[in-house]
């Protein structure tokens, strides 16, 4: 059973009715190397102040249409804490966007001087850590990996705020796919995808939501016309849906990058099986960046006529097909004044 502390602030990740549309702005190299497109520039040459000018831009123009926001600390929060709405829910970023790339696997870390107690002292409502992962790496990286994503569990469970956990699948560097690029894998295997989330989703990891990529790659993924593709596609998305209907954890899907179409098919599968809505970027508001910057104004209009017009697009979607979340707040059995306070641990 949820604490109330992780209730409440899952309540705070979802709209009014439990519908989970969220918009993600912790994107990192991502978003610099859309900077870069912008202004013809080589990715090492974007400026911190470009990157924090951007993530304003991108606050202004969306908080007031997301469910709630992902913010990274060392870009997005300093450039636009101010101008987050108090409506909008409040996710914050753990994991630093470097890693470990061996031969066998990739090792995630957290941000230099950052933690979940940190996250919770800003007034975080959730923290969001993306781990690398494939079932089939090296035991090191596997042991790392998982010793990483346990440790972060006990510290939310500590600290009562909720787990979002991420999942990505990649390449191996010997893999003619391979690159460290935050791209989905067009190699990658639906199984992979599904023992991950089974691994993580077991208690011990203390997860209170996925946020989830597709387990077969956006671009290949089938109309759902009812084929022997449709049904393999759905097959897999179904496995997800049950392992967390079962461990009782909801989950979201993440864009990783795919055309607004793809993203539509994604969710359709996606809902069909289960999940509670999305926690998306680039999707929504990589064509206004890539396509304007450093031009403000024009990519403030693009927000408003384009990226506005997808998340609200995304969020009718969600509302027509998924199924809303609600929080558990059960209590043990109180007959006394101070029973509550006593039991709550």
């Amino acid at each position: 059973m949820s604490t109330i502390g992780k209730s409440r602030g899952l309540t705070r990740l979802a709209d009014e009715d439990g519908y989970f549309t969220m918009v993600a702005l912790d994107q990192r190299p991502p978003l610099i190397s859309a900077i870069a497109k912008a202004k013809s520039i080589a990715p090492e040459d974007v400026t911190f102040a470009d990157m924090l000018s951007v993530k304003r831009l991108l606050v202004k123009a969306l908080a007031e249409d997301a469910s709630s926001m992902l913010l990274d600390p060392n870009f997005a929060i300093p450039a636009a804490i101010d101008v987050l709405p108090s409506k909008t829910g409040f996710i914050v970023t753990l994991e630093d966007h470097r890693f470990e790339e061996t031969s066998s696997g990739r090792k995630s870390r957290a941000i230099d001087n950052w933690s979940v107690e940190k996250i919770r002292r800003i007034g975080g409502d959730a923290v969001k850590v993306l781990a690398w992962y494939r079932p089939d790496a090296g035991e090191d990286v596997i042991a790392h990996q998982q010793a990483f994503v346990r440790t972060i569990g006990k510290e939310c469970r500590r600290y009562d705020i909720p787990y979002v956990l991420e999942l990505l699948v990649y390449p191996f560097p010997d893999s003619a796919a391979h690159t460290t690029g935050y791209v989905e894998s067009p190699d990658k295997k639906a199984a992979l995808v599904i023992e991950s989330v089974r691994e993580f989703a077991k208690p011990d990891y203390g997860v209170d939501l996925f946020k989830l990529e597709t387990p077969v790659p956006a671009a290949s993924l089938p109309a759902m016309d009812g084929s022997p593709a449709t049904q393999s596609a759905a097959n897999a998305f179904a496995e997800i849906g049950g392992i967390c209907r079962e461990a009782g954890i909801p989950w979201v899907l993440l864009s990783g990058g795919a055309t607004p179409e793809q993203f539509d098919r994604v969710l359709g599968y996606s809902y069909a099986a289960g999940a509670q809505g999305f926690l998306a970027g680039r999707t929504i508001w990589l064509d206004a960046v890539q396509e304007h910057f450093p031009d403000k104004e024009a990519v403030l209009h693009a927000l408003d006529e384009v990226g506005r017009k997808r998340l609200s697009d995304l969020k009718a979607l969600t509302r027509k097909k998924a199924n809303p979340w609600k929080g558990d707040f059960r209590t043990t059995e109180v007959s006394f004044e101070g029973d509550f306070a006593a039991s709550y641990a």
